[in-house]
């Protein structure tokens, strides 16, 4: 259990020893006066009462509290869990891809254009296999507090146009279109926003798929930097909505999930969004799919 909780159940166990042990003292008390004025025994038997209801609900609030926090600890428990086999499935596959290609151009005469194929198909697992550990330091610094904004002017038009033409070496079909407004240069942190972008074009291909259109926009708007990735897949249900910024959560049943993924990418875009004092939303495309829209202070 957490600490707040741990702190809480001890709190509430020496309440209820002190409660206890103060009601002694006053049934002793009181049966001593017994033969007092009866309405000293009133008193006394009112004052009993109202501290019982104060301790009666105190007591149900802190087993509320408690148990929620155990139901919210076992849900991260279980994610993580899933986290854990399928960051093993995800990191194992671009390695076995890599080592089938070099043994392939190992053992085998090919012709150099068909060489100059299995190297960019064996790059292009290297590059997977680069996000993915990314993806799994950066949650760690998050974790950590270890990682700060370092500002710089970006040209956002250039960056995007870079990213896309990472990505579509991997996903040569998927149908990526820019909305961006010329000359939009921002002060933010390179690293960071390449990060954000690069891992909401991921989703929007994982779960829209490469026969979808994904659309990518960019504007400066009211002091604000507003840039946003649309897609036309399936779209996100409102139960994923209010976790799909949660480390290690994937929407889906585990066990009839077919997309990859390790629950990290949207996780470590609303940290780095939040780390730029900005907001991110997801919202539902018209006439389906969804659009998570970043906004980022000037």
């Amino acid at each position: 259990m957490k600490k707040q909780t741990n702190l809480l159940f001890y709190i509430l166990s020496i309440y209820v020893i002190l409660q206890f042990l103060w009601w002694g003292f006053h049934l002793i008390q009181l049966s001593r006066e017994s033969a007092q004025n009866e309405s000293i025994i009133f008193r006394k038997t009112l004052m009993i009462v109202g501290e019982g209801s104060v301790f009666l609900l105190l007591l149900i609030f802190g087993l509320f509290k408690i148990s929620s926090s155990i139901r919210k600890e076992l849900t991260f428990s279980q994610r993580q869990s899933n986290f854990l086999l399928s960051i093993t499935h995800e990191l194992k596959t671009p390695i076995a891809s890599t080592k089938l290609l070099l043994q392939t151009l190992i053992k085998r005469e090919l012709p150099s254009e068909k060489r100059d194929d299995l190297l960019s198909k064996a790059l292009e697992e290297n590059e997977r296999l680069e996000l993915l550990i990314d993806n799994i330091l950066n949650a760690s610094r998050l974790d950590n507090k270890a990682l700060a904004p370092v500002k710089t002017e970006i040209d956002f038009n250039e960056l995007t146009n870079q990213l896309v033409e990472r990505i579509q070496k991997r996903f040569p079909y998927a149908q990526i279109k820019q909305a961006i407004s010329s000359n939009l240069k921002i002060q933010a942190d390179a690293f960071m926003l390449e990060t954000i972008l690069m891992n909401l074009l991921e989703n929007a291909i994982k779960y829209a798929g490469t026969s979808e259109e994904i659309l990518v926009v960019g504007k400066i708007e009211n002091d604000k930097f507003t840039f946003a990735v649309r897609d036309f897949g399936p779209g996100i249900s409102s139960e994923d909505k209010v976790s799909i910024f949660s480390k290690f959560y994937r929407s889906g049943n585990e066990e009839t999930r077919q997309n990859k993924g390790s629950g990290l990418g949207l996780y470590i875009v609303s940290q780095f969004v939040q780390l730029h004092q900005g907001s991110i939303v997801c919202k539902n495309n018209s006439p389906k799919g969804s659009i998570f829209e970043v906004t980022l202070p000037l």
